[in-house]
């Protein structure tokens, strides 16, 4: 079968998610490990952006999602969460369910490579795609979808 020809690594687009391809598999990390890869609005914002991409590419058969460090996501990033007027609450919450529903749109199926904890937003994350695969002791309360 092809290969994909239309997406490379992407190394430099993004500041705080990682990119490849291996074969037809595209490979995503969540890459804020200093920050327990909290679902900061650029972080939603840019893996909206590679998983739209991603779905317009046909050789791609599958999409696994994977997170830097010990922690696969502990959810939206607080920070960004202190001190904010109503419409930025809401748009942080807006961008949050497009990216769900993007995981789930795309003709792709996403399967989650899960370690250590996925809490709040980051285990709604992962409960939005096809299966979760935990590599280690992880604690999301997510069972496996078939």
């Amino acid at each position: 079968m092809p290969q994909s020809q239309s997406i490379t690594t992407t190394a430099t687009k993004y500041q705080n998610i990682l990119f490849d391809i291996e074969g037809q598999i595209a490979i995503v990390t969540l890459n804020r490990p200093q920050r327990r890869n909290a679902l900061s609005l650029e972080l939603m914002t840019e893996l909206i952006d590679c998983l739209n991409e991603i779905g317009h590419d046909r050789a791609l058969r599958v999409v696994l999602l994977r997170a830097a460090g010990k922690v696969f996501s502990s959810g939206h990033d607080l920070n960004e969460m202190v001190g904010r007027n109503i419409n930025e609450y809401r748009q942080v919450f807006d961008v949050c369910t497009e990216l769900m529903t993007k995981v789930q749109s795309i003709p792709q199926p996403v399967i989650a490579e899960v370690q250590g904890i996925a809490t709040a937003a980051g285990c709604q994350l992962v409960a939005t795609c096809v299966i979760h695969v935990p590599i280690s002791d992880t604690d999301c309360p997510v069972k496996k979808r078939r």
